[in-house]
């Protein structure tokens, strides 16, 4: 059976908004640190220092046994990166930053691409099409619309500039709770799937590869590769419903 999907009220949404808001803040204060030389411990020792001075907490940490505070995916890492000392950014790599604090018991989710020095056109190409592809699925969320409507807009331009969508993970709804129905698909049919309704608050976070859609995990338990080890970017927010369209709750302003 599957659990209904909740409605936030007008004071849960408020909530949502502040740690939200935090969130893309704290993606913010790490972009200038992502640099050559830098290792993937010490974005995550950054991350969590920053967020405690900020009243909140790091919701990863401890999440089924998670080692750390946020997640960072290099390359052909997929997802669910985990930060180590040995981890060294290099010129040229690209590193996909996952946060989600804690705020007065209310969680705020997001993660974003990152260039570390200058990538190749290939390279930009790609982490553009995955930004353009997460704004092009958050532009069909409306009243009455259904999240079949989301994975068709972002499988739809993937697909057509020559990359695939990975299949395995999905968005979900989120709240006073890490992870909740509904699971948002990033590939699928127009018509299909859950209406929304205003309050339903969720996220979206494509992943989009150069070569295939297929997926592997490794043996930590947690990094998500491409089984082709080709370049996987994603970009996620997560946004409610509203009566008049769409509320992107994890920007600056």
């Amino acid at each position: 059976m599957v659990e209904a999907v909740e409605i936030k009220s007008g004071r849960e949404l408020k909530k949502m908004r502040a740690a939200g808001r935090l969130a893309a803040q704290l993606l913010e204060y790490i972009r200038p640190y992502v640099q050559p030389g830098v290792t993937t411990e010490e974005l995550d020792r950054l991350c969590e220092a920053w967020t405690q001075a900020h009243g909140a907490v790091s919701a990863p940490y401890g999440y089924h046994g998670f080692p750390k505070h946020i997640c960072t995916s290099i390359n052909y890492v997929v997802c669910h990166g985990i930060p180590t000392p040995q981890q060294i950014l290099k010129e040229g790599d690209i590193i996909n930053i996952d946060v989600t604090p804690i705020l007065d018991g209310w969680y705020g989710d997001t993660s974003a691409t990152f260039y570390v020095g200058t990538v190749s056109p290939q390279v930009q190409r790609l982490v553009e099409t995955t930004q353009e592809c997460l704004m092009l699925g958050i532009a069909e969320v409306k009243p009455g619309g259904r999240l079949g409507d989301i994975g068709a807009a972002i499988q739809q331009h993937a697909q057509a500039r020559g990359y695939s969508v990975v299949r395995n993970f999905c968005g979900h709804g989120i709240g006073q709770i890490f992870h909740t129905e509904p699971q948002v698909m990033h590939y699928g049919t127009r018509g299909r799937g859950l209406k929304l309704r205003p309050g339903m608050v969720f996220t979206i976070e494509p992943m989009i590869n150069i070569g295939g859609f297929e997926v592997e995990i490794l043996a930590d338990g947690w990094t998500v590769v491409t089984k082709d080890r080709s370049l996987s970017a994603q970009f996620e927010h997560t946004l409610a419903v509203t009566e008049k369209g769409v509320e992107i709750l994890t920007c600056l302003d």
